[in-house]
């Protein structure tokens, strides 16, 4: 029986109850003795009177030990709920009833379990693996008690088309399904072997104390043999049932999702969110079909129900506000195309050889999203379904771009710069409905896995069409659209719908998705053409992905450089001056690592591509710090120009705006002491159209727990930003969305900075990246911006190494010329690197030199701290230096 030896287990919990079946398993009047942890009885001994009941259900091979951490949680006095967590009969410590169980059963047996516990509600379900499917089978036939549901990786419908899982297929095998899942404890070891991290020895043999000899697994095979595989199975009917009555489920839901599953993947996710709309859902990267084990579950699960006293949640049937005279984010584009520039280009691409390889205007723009839109819509894109766009800027991206969103599908653009492993997350963590792409992106699809039905771009042979498993192409889809236009024109969709999924850079973890809504996108636009003075006729150069897709939003023309857009500092001075030359350009947009190779390679441009760069009004560049030495130099380029660099991230591009003669005013103004607050960071300036900026000030622990916030001079804190343009959501992770959410109205940007007396913003560096030494709080950008004034130096970073309140400073740094290893730092050049730190203000403890910095691949210049700080902790331990 249960043992105080197992850990988080509290033998107080357990307990036994005498239950009357009434199961067709059954003969009438059948009793069974029933296992469970409960903490009822403790929660009355304390004289603490639970909230509501948490009802914990198991899957296969598991018991309810899984639920641990839950039934803990709920016996804090802070929060008391009642915990209840069943051993289904046949299963953990529960009577082993000799009989074959089938899912109806099952969901019978927890009715009759509650009934006899007088279970009467609220009562909100939990439930994982097959336990998931019981738990909403109970929760369906108890429509009275119940008040939530919480899900951990389950499904409870086999997608059509596609097999089941593997794993599980080879246990229904005859020649495996015994010996695998009863005769031998095969199929236990093979489950706890999905833990991540695997699980501690103790744990590991609590989850296998009640299966002991083969005699005590029948109801592990029993579980396995009642999978339906297909319509013919038994069971089938009850998953069903199961399946059909979620969508009419109106209660607060929460789903925690272990995404590396190799049984459930996010495939079934996506189909619970499908039938369960208004979930709350976290998807734990990195964690797989033990979530419970491979994350702490417990906190989020209280947090949310804390919030069903506040907030019920929205009502899965309430509607989008009604259309309110949001313009569309393609309203431009439409009055170019029915205007007197209808004629003009719209759209360029160029190719390698500096030539522009293909135009539309504006009518056959207009004319083309038109056509491409009806033949995705016959092809079965509907509003909200997902489709990834993975094509490189140009005229085919800008047409399916448009025609999507014109469909009122929600576009998902996670770009090749995530790198192999950090695309194919992205990718099938949004499972897409359709994937759109080139040769090598259906190549990478059909290798990887990923989700969505697949279009080429272009027409394909047959063969290769059947290898990659392509549908049809957008070449396809366009013919067979121009012959529709009879068909009735698409409903438009609201503003508030979902329209686009953008991925983060990755830079400081893993890349998240980034939910934008019509509304906002059209905002965004808004904010740009504003505060930019961006207007209908304007000529765009965008060396940035991003920005060649606003560009015909804005009227504008554009023209993306012949550059590997996945990594920036492939642009070079002839394709920027070739680029702009072919539509006579008046803005420009490229990223800091673009504009040094422009700048590294401006010795190859003709005179004819000076005197197009001369022609340039506008440059914008972001998506890192520009030293002002740079811009100036650049301005040399583009002598005509202003040039901006505008503060921003994905989650709100752009929140701050400021200009080259405003830096150098901002930097006097910081050397000269003359402004109070000015210096100690990036002066990005002050807000754009539209956004208020504020920060919460930062504590002793380098954290900004804070709700209070400020613009005052000199506060250092974390960065808030409200604006009509900030994102809808963080997609699939409610928790980060909670987090950045805290403070009602605001988007919390894990950036630190503070403001100076003329109401300009410093950015000091992200949050995660505070260096707690003793007694003092460092953001690193200061100290970096110091030691990188230093001739012989590229790029520097300041870490932290050792446990929080008492880190050395360290300084990395990228020598010029590169440093042939890595490692620590030469005393003459290390004191010169101390000094320049000092005279920032910032104490540094040890310097270490590398060859080159670890930037993220999409912007080339975002430096990996994190990544530094663990490779500095190993090497100032003694160990080999490598490469960080």
């Amino acid at each position: 029986m249960v043992t105080a030896d197992w850990p988080g287990l509290d033998p107080e919990w357990s307990r036994e109850i005498d239950v009357v079946s009434t199961s067709a398993a059954d003969d009438a009047g059948t009793v069974h003795r029933w296992h469970l942890l409960d903490n009822g009885a403790q929660l009355s001994r304390r004289g603490l009177s639970p909230s509501a009941t948490l009802l914990c259900v198991h899957g296969n091979p598991t018991w309810s030990y899984l639920w641990r951490t839950l039934m803990a949680a709920g016996s804090d006095p802070a929060h008391p709920w009642r915990v209840v967590a069943v051993d289904q009969l046949d299963m953990g410590y529960s009577e082993r009833t000799g009989t074959f169980r089938r899912l109806a059963d099952r969901i019978n047996d927890l009715g009759d379990l509650t009934d006899a516990l007088n279970l009467d509600g609220p009562v909100v379900t939990v439930g994982h693996d097959w336990g998931g499917v019981i738990s909403l089978g109970w929760a369906l036939a108890h429509p009275q008690q119940l008040a939530g549901v919480v899900l951990t990786n389950t499904a409870v419908h086999q997608p059509s088309g596609s097999g089941i899982p593997p794993a599980l297929r080879l246990a229904l095998h005859p020649a495996v399904h015994r010996w695998g899942t009863t005769t031998s404890d095969t199929f236990l070891r093979v489950t706890h072997s999905l833990a991540h991290p695997p699980l501690s020895t103790d744990v590991r043999n609590a989850f296998m104390a009640p299966y002991r000899g083969a005699g005590r697994r029948a109801g592990v095979g029993n579980f396995v043999a009642d999978i339906p595989a297909d319509a013919s199975h038994p069971s089938y009917p009850a998953l069903s049932g199961v399946a059909e009555g979620l969508r009419g489920l109106r209660v607060p839901a929460l789903m925690l999702w272990g995404p590396r599953d190799p049984i459930f993947s996010d495939r079934y996710l996506k189909d619970l969110i499908g039938r369960l709309p208004h979930a709350k859902v976290h998807r734990f990267e990195g964690a797989g079909h033990l979530v419970a084990e491979d994350r702490d579950i417990a906190t989020p699960v209280f947090e949310w129900l804390a919030e069903l006293d506040r907030d019920s949640g929205p009502d899965p049937q309430q509607t989008n506000a009604p259309t309110d005279g949001v313009p569309p984010l393609w309203g431009l584009l439409t009055e170019q195309a029915a205007g007197a520039a209808s004629g003009d280009t719209a759209v360029a691409e160029m190719a390698a050889d500096g030539n522009v390889a293909r135009t539309l205007s504006w009518r056959e723009l207009e004319q083309s999203i038109a056509a491409l839109a009806a033949g995705l819509q016959e092809a079965g894109v509907r509003h909200g379904c997902r489709v990834s766009l993975m094509v490189p800027p140009g005229v085919d991206l800008t047409v399916a771009l448009y025609a999507c969103l014109r469909l009122g599908a929600v576009v998902v653009v996670a770009d090749a710069g995530l790198g192999t492993r950090g695309l194919s997350r992205a990718v099938k963590g949004a499972t897409p409905d359709f994937l759109i792409g080139i040769d090598r992106a259906l190549a990478a699809a059909a290798v990887l896995g990923w989700p969505g039905r697949r279009i080429s771009v272009q027409d394909l042979p047959a063969a290769r069409r059947r290898l990659l498993g392509v549908e049809t192409s957008l070449a396809t889809l366009a013919r067979r659209g121009a012959s529709l236009r009879s068909e009735p024109p698409v409903e438009a969709p609201d503003p508030d719908a979902d329209a686009a999924v953008l991925f983060t850079s990755g830079s400081t973890g893993p890349a998240k998705g980034v939910l934008y809504t019509h509304r906002q996108l059209a905002a965004m636009r808004d904010t740009v053409a504003e505060t930019f003075g961006i207007r209908s006729g304007a000529r765009l150069v965008a060396g940035f992905a991003p920005f060649a897709l606003l560009g015909p939003a804005l009227g504008a023309v554009s023209v993306t450089p012949a550059m590997d857009v996945t990594a920036p500092r492939t642009l070079t001075a002839r394709a920027l001056a070739d680029a702009a030359a072919a539509i006579d350009a008046t803005v420009v947009f490229a990223s800091p690592a673009a504009l040094r190779n422009v700048l590294a390679t401006r010795d190859g441009l003709s005179g004819a591509g000076r005197k197009a760069l001369e022609g340039v009004e506008l440059l914008l560049s972001a998506g890192a710090p520009i030293p002002e030495p740079l811009l100036a130099e650049v301005q040399r380029l583009v002598p005509r120009a202003s040039l901006h660099t505008p503060y921003g991230m994905t989650e709100a591009l752009p929140v701050t705006d400021i200009s080259l003669e405003q830096i150098q005013a901002a930097d006097a103004d910081a050397a000269a002491g003359t402004v109070a607050g000015a210096g100690n960071g990036v002066c990005v300036g002050r807000p754009v159209h539209g956004a208020r900026v504020a920060v919460v000030p930062l504590a002793a622990d380098g954290t900004a727990p804070g709700t209070d916030f400020v613009t005052e001079a000199g506060v250092t804190g974390e960065i808030l930003v409200s604006s009509p343009h900030v994102k809808e959501a963080y997609d699939r992770l409610w928790l980060l969305q909670r987090e950045s959410t805290s403070l009602p109205g605001w988007h919390r940007t894990g950036d630190v900075g503070h403001f100076d007396a003329a109401g300009r913003l410093w950015v000091e560096g992200r949050l995660a990246h505070v260096v707690t030494a003793p007694g003092a709080v460092v953001t690193p950008v200061g100290a970096e911006q110091a030691i990188e004034r230093l001739d012989d130096v590229g790029l520097a970073a300041v870490v932290g190494v050792g446990p929080s309140g008492t880190q050395a400073v360290v300084a990395v740094v990228e020598t010029v010329p590169p440093a042939r290893k890595a490692g620590p730092a030469a005393p003459q050049f290390a004191g010169r690197v101390r000094g320049a730190a000092l005279a920032a203000g910032v104490s540094v403890s040890a310097v270490l030199k590398v060859p080159a910095q670890p930037t993220d691949i999409r912007h080339n210049a975002k430096i990996d701290r994190t990544r530094l700080s663990r490779w500095a902790s190993r090497v100032l331990a003694g160990g080999r230096p490598g490469q960080p």
